[in-house]
């Protein structure tokens, strides 16, 4: 029988979804192999529980040793790290992201993954302002690189002040030299 002959039961002229009776017959014919393949997947787990499990043979099974990359890979999108560990892949290529100059005098600290905010820490409040001010344009190339919605707000932190505490002796609930009002 030709392509263009029609098949019994089947009509020739398109239907109102606009695929021909040959059509439908070839979506049938394909979800019929489909069927059968489960059918034999099912077939042969079947014969193998019965003979004891998997035994070794020349095919490849799960059980065959992996590359350290692959078993990695695996780990990794079974236990769902996918965002953690790129986030950490861009701890490690900081400077490329953001260039030489930015990245000596910020670097990044930890990765929020709850509230997927990227907390970075700079060594002079200079360079604190101008990362906040940079900051759009940074979530924008982390998200290009990452994917969307990987990183949602850059808390930019300035460097860490000093403590207030002068002296040996300090009242109970003092605030330090600020605090002249008690």
């Amino acid at each position: 029988m030709s392509e263009r002959e029609p098949v019994a039961g089947a009509e020739a002229s398109p239907t109102a979804s606009g695929t021909s009776g040959v059509d439908l017959a070839r979506v049938a014919l394909r979800a019929a192999k489909e069927q059968a393949r489960a059918r034999g997947a099912a077939a042969v787990q079947k014969k193998q529980a019965r003979r004891g499990g998997l035994r070794s043979g020349a095919r490849a099974d799960g059980r065959d040793p992996l590359p350290l990359g692959a078993a990695i890979s695996r780990l990794i999108t079974e236990r769902g790290w996918e965002a953690p560990a790129a986030v950490g892949g861009v701890m490690g290529r900081w400077p490329q992201l953001v260039g030489p100059e930015v990245a000596l005098h910020c670097s990044p600290d930890r990765y929020d993954e709850d509230a997927r905010v990227l907390t970075v820490t700079c060594d002079s409040t200079a360079w604190a302002t101008q990362l906040r001010l940079l900051a759009p344009t940074l979530v924008a190339r982390l998200n290009a690189d990452l994917g969307h919605g990987t990183v949602r707000l850059i808390k930019v932190l300035g460097p860490a002040a000093p403590s207030r505490s002068y002296g040996r002796l300090r009242a109970p609930g003092s605030r330090g030299p600020g605090d002249t009002y008690g």
